[in-house]
């Protein structure tokens, strides 16, 4: 018998950000406290089979020569049958085994498959706790032309964007590329349900669109064409409410870009160069607040729960949302724990309080 909490640190999935879940995951496995919970590592697999991995945080280490992935080692766990037992299973070799009863699942999955309601749902079928958003939270959060759809009619600040379907752009492309014109350049096209800066094009020429969208479209059925804003980006992470409190919104994170670049996939992930993650970000006392007060409306709007990183362009004309992501990377080099040390939060103090919101 142990009073430890059994926590299912759940990782890896089926999109193109299998990886940085993985690493994510690396990284709450090597700091999450022994002492007072057991872990039990489960990896879905690119294929979206739910193994029994090791609990080996050196294993999932960000390493842009080699990325860690979840591998099919024949083993399969198995959710409870019904919300009458929180019991998890692993069958290897022929034979089943009990891995006793769960108390929470920590599920540290970014993109479609995951962060976007479907393993939510499935957590709720089987009533299992679970950190962070629920199914409509992570839903909205994951489509980014929902996501400003709910902001806007919220009446908080977004970029100005045109939604573009595959269908549309074969049948009409015209109509997209008039869209764009309107919007005036730089652009930013983006999948509309991918994260990490998968997909993502800066179109400086309208000429470039036709390439930006096909990458864009090779990842999601619907894109976003968002006019690019000038200004300094920054970040602000949330947390949720405690019961009787209201949620807490950490102190700014900046991204310094060196140049005309942007924050891609390997500033964010691979410490690639011309990047700087300044935290916290130098803002005065009104500034701050206004930027935490925006985080907060925004977390409530799209009713967030547990935790959210809420990222802005600060204008000269003001504040703009840029997106809401419902589970933000828990990487050594990513913002929001950052976000959260320069609030007087460790890390592991970090994964405690999502577990205690979770519970």
């Amino acid at each position: 018998m142990t009073d430890k909490l059994v926590v299912v640190v759940l990782f890896g999935g089926r999109s193109s950000e299998h990886s940085i879940s993985c690493a994510t995951a690396g990284g709450v496995l090597q700091a999450i406290d022994r002492e007072r919970y057991e872990v039990i590592p489960v990896g879905i697999t690119r294929d979206g089979a739910f193994v029994l991995e090791e609990d080996d945080s050196a294993k999932f280490a960000l390493n842009p020569d080699a990325m860690p992935a979840v591998v099919d080692n024949g083993t399969r766990v198995h959710w409870p049958e019904s919300t009458q037992t929180r019991e998890l299973t692993v069958a290897s070799a022929g034979s089943t085994r009990s891995l006793g009863p769960v108390d929470v699942v920590f599920p540290i999955l970014h993109g479609p498959f995951g962060e976007d309601g479907t393993i939510q749902g499935l957590l709720e079928l089987v009533g299992l706790p679970y950190v962070g958003a629920g199914v409509l939270a992570s839903a909205l959060g994951m489509d980014k032309h929902f996501t400003k759809t709910v902001l806007q009619q919220a009446g908080l600040p977004v970029a100005p964007w045109h939604t573009v379907s595959a269908l549309s752009w074969q049948r009409d492309p015209a109509t997209a590329r008039e869209a764009a014109a309107q919007l005036g350049l730089p652009l930013f096209v983006k999948p509309a349900r991918a994260g990490s800066s998968v997909g993502v094009s800066k179109v400086s020429s309208l000429d470039e669109l036709d390439a930006a969208m096909a990458t864009a479209l090779a990842e999601d059925s619907k894109v976003l064409i968002e006019a690019g804003m000038v200004g300094r980006e920054l970040e602000c992470a949330v947390l949720g409410a405690r019961p009787g409190e209201a949620p807490r919104v950490s102190v700014a994170g900046e991204i310094v870009i060196e140049g005309d670049g942007f924050y891609d996939f390997a500033g964010k992930y691979l410490d690639g160069p011309g990047i700087e993650l300044v935290c916290p970000a130098p803002l005065d006392a009104a500034q701050l607040a206004e930027m935490q007060a925006l985080a907060l409306r925004a977390f409530e709007a799209i009713d967030g729960a547990g935790l959210a990183r809420v990222d802005f362009f600060l204008t000269a004309d003001g504040w703009v949302i840029n997106e809401i992501n419902t589970m933000p990377g828990f990487t050594p080099i990513s913002m929001f724990p950052k976000c959260w040390l320069a609030s007087g939060l460790s890390y592991p103090a970090l994964i405690d309080e999502l577990i205690g919101l979770a519970l």
